[in-house]
């Protein structure tokens, strides 16, 4: 049986978003965002971007605000944890955090639970489709299953996102944040193995870029 979240109030989590945001801009001596093509704001989203760091939830946190909640499009925010993470740390639940424990008989009440989530227009679920943290320069992304399951279950509208995300210190004694992101479609046209491809490039697009970036 899963663990389903119980976050707080909205307000108050939007409250400690911007303390956590404010640190965020500490940490990074600045940060870039490449924005998308323009996602639909009468929607749910899913929320993708590579997972390298202890930071990853920050910095979702700082993209969705910029490209969701400052336009009045963003109601709640979930993601799937570990459930060994969760009992460990059961305030997790209180930021939206829902258990899913692979290799389970409880996998699939996770996943609906996750569709279920997503058929309210407003909800984002942030999802690490590596399943793992990596270096965030690695040149291929191994998109696992989960989300092949989930977005054929969801009832209404729902708008897939990517970021890829990376980090640089060029000149600069503090690292610098770079955020590449990407519309990938809704749940309407949805192929998974499509949606592999089309991250990879812009993966590496960005990987291409980031390299290059230093212009004299």
């Amino acid at each position: 049986m899963i663990i389903k979240a119980n976050p707080f109030p909205f307000s108050l989590m939007v409250f400690i978003g911007k303390i956590l945001i404010w640190l965020l801009k500490r940490r990074f001596k600045k940060i870039v965002v490449h924005p998308m093509d323009g996602a639909s704001l009468d929607s749910s989203y899913i929320f993708m971007s590579n997972h390298f760091s202890f930071l990853d939830g920050f910095i979702a946190g700082y993209l969705l605000k910029r490209e969701l909640y400052d336009k009045e499009a963003l109601k709640g925010v979930y993601i799937m944890v570990l459930e060994k993470q969760i009992q460990q740390n059961k305030w997790i639940t209180k930021f939206g955090g829902f258990s899913v424990a692979p290799g389970t008989d409880s996998v699939k009440e996770s996943l609906a639970y996750a569709a279920e989530i997503l058929s309210q227009p407003g909800n984002v679920l942030l999802l690490y489709p590596q399943g793992k943290i990596e270096s965030n320069h690695v040149d291929y992304i191994n998109i696992r299953n989960g989300i092949n399951e989930i977005v054929p279950q969801i009832k209404g509208s729902c708008q897939l996102l990517w970021s890829t995300n990376l980090i640089d210190y060029y000149e600069g004694i503090k690292p610098s944040l770079y955020c590449h992101l990407l519309n990938c479609g809704t749940n309407a046209d949805f192929d998974f193995e499509k949606l592999k491809k089309k991250i990879n490039e812009h993966h590496t697009q960005a990987l291409r870029k980031q390299i290059r970036f230093p212009k004299n």
